[in-house]
């Protein structure tokens, strides 16, 4: 069997981390051991991340929701809880949308709440 030397797939590895870390401060951008594990926590941490900001934005929605319920003299439980008796199914964001842009809109939807 011939002997199989690996220098041209190995530098073609090395090329992509390397491509791929350009821009990481230190030892990153040019240490090919260092910007692999550089590319690995990157990885990890998108991952996690892109969970996180589905969470974020949820919380966003309620500050904004909460913010709109101030002047109606309601609290966001309150309110979150009548919707669910008067089954309403708008979901957070769509309702903070309608505060945001159509607030007598969202005025008539706190009333069918209150009755």
């Amino acid at each position: 069997m011939t002997r199989v030397k690996k220098g041209v797939n190995a530098l073609k590895t090395r090329r992509n981390v390397l491509k791929q870390v350009k821009g990481f401060r230190f030892g990153r951008s040019t240490k090919e051991k260092a910007a692999y594990e550089a590319l690995m926590h990157a990885g990890a941490y998108a991952f996690a991340h892109r969970r996180d900001k589905k969470n974020d934005m949820r919380q966003l929605w309620m500050i904004r929701l909460s913010a709109a319920l101030a002047p109606h003299k309601i609290s966001y439980s309150k309110f979150i809880g009548g919707l669910k008796k008067a089954k309403i199914n708008l979901d957070r964001k769509v309702l903070a949308q309608i505060a945001a842009e159509s607030p007598s809109t969202f005025a008539s939807i706190v009333e069918k709440i209150r009755s």
